[in-house]
């Protein structure tokens, strides 16, 4: 992996909930500026769900939403912060690698929870980190973004190595656990209007 990213004037968090018992997928999408974090602009997109819910394969019935709320940004983000995982997902292709190889866009999975892999303990304070591993392959970091806090599950989806996915994801940080734009997003999509 390597980094392919380019000049940063703006991040975007993105999110999906489901509405009617699983049959609507709502996404929502938060864009940035960078490096000040003040909110532009903020978008959601409703659409059927048309995939039947299969373990591993969660993108596959969000993404068609997510491209939805994306296009209604007046402009890209220059990268994409995902609530999900990037390559630490059993197929390697959780919601942030699998929207970030489609767009080709600079994108990171930022997860509440780790969906496979292990690691050591990883230290109380802020910015402490260590690898997340499955067998001796590196899929992601287990990042502490806030002192005494539980950590969260960060990894590449495109464009960006290990250090760099958390790097950014730390520095989204501001009081809360997870990147501020994430945070945005996760209120809109599970927003009950």
């Amino acid at each position: 992996m390597r980094n392919e990213l380019g000049p940063v004037a703006s991040v975007a968090g993105v999110d999906v909930g489901f509405r009617d018992s699983g049959d609507t997928a709502c996404a929502a999408v938060a864009r940035y500026s960078w490096p000040g974090l003040e909110l532009l602009e903020s978008h959601r997109a409703y659409r059927p769900v048309e995939m039947p819910y299969r373990p591993g394969l969660l993108s596959f019935r969000e993404l068609p939403a997510v491209l939805d709320a994306l296009a209604a940004l007046s402009q890209p983000a220059d990268l994409l912060l995902c609530d999900g995982q990037g390559v630490a997902h059993p197929r390697r292709l959780g919601i942030a690698a699998h929207l970030g190889v489609l767009l080709d866009a600079p994108c990171i999975g930022v997860a509440k929870s780790r969906l496979t892999g292990a690691h050591e303990p990883v230290g109380e304070a802020r910015g402490e980190r260590v690898p997340l591993l499955d067998g001796d392959e590196r899929i992601g970091t287990v990042l502490r973004t806030r002192s005494r806090v539980r950590p969260v599950y960060v990894s590449p989806g495109h464009r960006l190595d290990y250090e760099a996915a958390a790097d950014w994801t730390l520095a989204c940080c501001t009081r809360y656990r997870l990147p501020e734009p994430i945070r945005t997003a996760d209120r809109l999509a599970s927003h009950r209007h």
